[in-house]
């Protein structure tokens, strides 16, 4: 995972497509604020469940397995955000909060930051809308980084925003992509 982010940061990956709402919220010293929203036709409560079943959205290319399907997440504070590798695994971040139909945050730097020493908390607020589906609003903010790693925060955006198309697409498809 951490070849491909790097690469992915090297290359022209800023012509991607971002989900509805994505953005760069903050690089100012030393700390990243990314956004993304989406809207997805299902209650709070079945976007929250899903959000547990990370194996079945999250995209393999971004785990050091190569396989989705080896991710783990218990929707309770505490829990591992995991990744099991052969003969050993990864964990990825800990539940912090976790409010069912609410909120679910994520402590933990992703990826390849974790080998760089900051701290990390991705956050799904869950708001029913009237007509009965949910705005998922996701943010990523990360402490501590060097000020030279800010010119990646358009690839940190995109690779967090696009596991958040792949929930909204789970969850309205049963199938993430």
């Amino acid at each position: 995972m951490r070849k491909l982010l790097m690469a992915a940061m090297t290359a022209s990956v800023f012509a991607m497509a971002a989900p509805a709402g994505a953005e760069v919220k903050s690089t100012a010293e030393g700390r990243l604020v990314v956004e993304n929203i989406v809207v997805i036709d299902a209650t709070a409560d079945k976007v929250y469940a899903a959000l547990g079943q990370i194996g079945s959205w999250w995209e393999s290319s971004h785990t050091y397995s190569g396989k989705a399907a080896n991710m783990t997440l218990k929707l309770e504070p505490g829990a591992c955000f995991c990744e099991t590798l052969p003969g050993g695994g990864v964990k990825h971040g800990e539940v912090a909060l976790a409010w069912p139909g609410k909120m679910l945050r994520i402590t933990g730097a992703l990826g390849p930051l974790q080998d760089l020493g900051v701290e990390g908390a991705l956050t799904f607020t869950l708001t029913p809308t009237a007509d009965g589906k949910t705005q998922v609003a996701q943010s990523y903010k990360v402490g501590g980084l060097d000020a030279a790693f800010m010119k990646n925060a358009p690839v940190i955006d995109m690779v967090v925003g696009t596991q958040l198309k792949r929930l909204k697409t789970f969850v309205e498809t049963g199938k993430a992509g």
